[in-house]
């Protein structure tokens, strides 16, 4: 064993942002990133004591680590686990590809594609200025947004709900033009019934895909709305395996969008994307975080065949604090052209901290909690 894990650290960052930091025996330092939205000081925990098994190891054998990290307790699974695990894991990949001096796309069998595309947010989590903000999008020279369907939904939907969820769809496609895209993100806040009206409803826009119509513990029922439209169902943020997404694959979903800092980081995201394409689907990972998690999931999508877009941050309703780029040396790397990022070959997961901004940014560490929502009726409502 020529080199091991020495320190890892763990910083709370705004806008709601858990970074981690792995430095080996040797100085050699990899960053990942392990948010778990409204639950980053729980995984933050977690994290510590997954380091009780990583320090002292060798940080060139990631899977196997991932296999001690990920089934080590007798317990296991969840969102707190395996977003700690995948803060680690994508730090491990960053150490891999410093040590050889090669990015992690090359690690993971080579670049695939030169460049990736990608699509932004528009309207917050009650949509509204959607025509305005689309048409700065794509000024800005996005082709491709998402925005969510609706904000609070009873379970059973006026047809006046209806009418102005479409009527916001129609707006955003007409500010998008034929030649770009919207995706419609219903966040698993509609009931079955109003997810089975509305996606029947959106059909003449013809979004890019749905996203999320259902709570995922309600995964079972995927296989009705893949057979009740023709428009590309997409799901897959809060699964956090292989496993969790062989259902909802075998019902027929067209996307997958696990988050790497949630389902396991690079390792497990790599294992997703190959069940994904046996079944026929695309990749298009979830990344409304930081700039880590982007990195990490361009590098993925640089080695994925069947990658398909990637969502980032930048300009998010979330980032009222701090924006995507603002704790990087360089941002070049992460910044688009023409609605893409550009491959780049800087080694390990090829952007630089800056590190002092990290851990000044580390002493007010945030808090970051979603809302509660409620119906009218004063029953609680997802958000």
């Amino acid at each position: 064993m020529s080199d091991t894990i020495s320190r890892i650290e763990t910083f709370l960052v705004a806008p709601r942002w858990l970074l981690v930091r792995v430095e080996t025996r040797e100085g050699l330092v990899g960053w990942g990133e392990a948010t778990c939205e409204g639950r980053s000081e729980t995984v933050r925990v977690a994290v510590e004591q997954l380091a009780e098994v990583a320090i002292g190891t060798d940080p060139g054998r990631i899977e196997d680590l991932w296999q001690v990290m990920t089934k080590g307790s007798f317990y296991r699974g969840g969102p707190i686990l395996a977003s700690a695990v995948s803060g680690i894991d994508q730090a491990l990949w960053d150490i891999l590809g410093k040590r050889l001096g090669v990015p992690v796309h090359q690690l993971l069998g080579g670049a695939v594609r030169d460049r990736i595309r990608i699509y932004g947010w528009i309207g917050g989590d009650e949509p509204a200025g959607v025509a305005e903000a689309a048409s700065a999008a794509r000024g800005a020279g996005l082709s491709a947004i998402k925005m969510n369907a609706t904000g609070v939904l009873g379970g059973l939907p006026s047809t006046r709900d209806l009418n102005e969820a479409v009527a916001r769809a129609e707006a955003a496609r007409e500010a998008m033009g034929d030649d770009g895209d919207i995706a419609i993100d219903f966040h698993g806040r509609v009931s079955f019934p109003a997810a089975r009206l509305l996606v029947k409803a959106l059909e003449p826009v013809r979004p890019m895909f749905i996203e999320e119509p259902v709570v995922p513990e309600n995964s079972h029922l995927f296989g009705d709305l893949v057979a009740h439209t023709h428009l590309p169902i997409a799901t897959g943020e809060r699964l956090y395996s292989r496993q969790e997404f062989l259902p909802v694959l075998a019902a027929g979903v067209a996307v997958v969008q696990p988050d790497l800092s949630h389902a396991g980081g690079i390792t497990e995201t790599r294992k997703i994307a190959s069940l994904a394409e046996a079944h026929g689907a695309l990749l298009a990972p979830h990344c409304p975080l930081g700039p880590i998690a982007l990195a990490a999931c361009l590098q993925v999508g640089f080695a994925t065949p069947n990658h398909v877009i990637q969502e980032q941050s930048l300009g998010i309703h979330y980032n009222r604090d701090a924006d995507l780029l603002d704790l990087l040396v360089d941002t070049a790397p992460l910044s688009a052209a023409n609605g893409h990022v550009e491959r780049w070959d800087s080694p390990g997961l090829g952007i630089e901290l800056d590190e002092a901004a990290v851990r000044l940014a580390d002493r007010t560490p945030h808090g970051w909690r979603g809302p509660i929502w409620r119906h009218l009726d004063g029953s609680f409502a997802e958000w």
